[in-house]
Parts: structure tokens; sequence; C-alpha cells
């Protein structure tokens, strides 16, 4: 299975959870989510507290390969799957 196959599965799987990760464990994984999928940020930061704490996790991994973003997602997912899912 490529990459881009295994991360869109433990995407999917991660979306179908039975509880929500923490605050930080979320932020996290929104933030791998998004570097992997769409690179450095190039949104502006919005004005509201969720939105800049995703934005400051987010850019965060500025500069991170989208394969690499790909690759901890997928491994932070595994490790929480037992928790949450």
């Amino acid at each position: 299975m490529s990459l881009d196959e295994q991360f869109k599965k433990v995407a999917d799987s991660v979306r179908n959870w039975k509880t929500r990760p923490s605050d930080s464990e979320n932020l996290s994984l929104y933030s791998l989510y998004k570097q992997a999928t769409i690179g450095d940020v190039n949104i502006a930061e919005p004005s509201d507290m969720i939105g800049k704490a995703k934005h400051k996790a987010w850019t965060g991994r500025k500069g991170m390969s989208q394969d690499e973003a790909k690759k901890q997602y997928i491994e932070q997912a595994e490790k929480l799957h037992s928790k949450y899912a």
C-alpha cells in the first residue's frame, strides 16, 4: 500500500473514532493533516480562539514535507487508535 493510500485509510478511520482525542492530541493530528494535504499554512490567522490555536499548530509544521507529515500523522493516529477508536 502506498503512503498516500495508507494516509487516506488512517485519516478516514480517525473521523470514525468513538471518542474525541484531547485538545492537544486533536491539534497535533489536525496540524499534521493540514501539512500533509495542503503544505505550509496558506491562510491568514483567524480571529477566534479555536481558529488561532489551529493556525498556530499548523504553522508549527512549516517546512515539513507533505510525505513526512503523512508518516507522522499515521504514526500518531496508530498510537491513539486503541484509546479512542
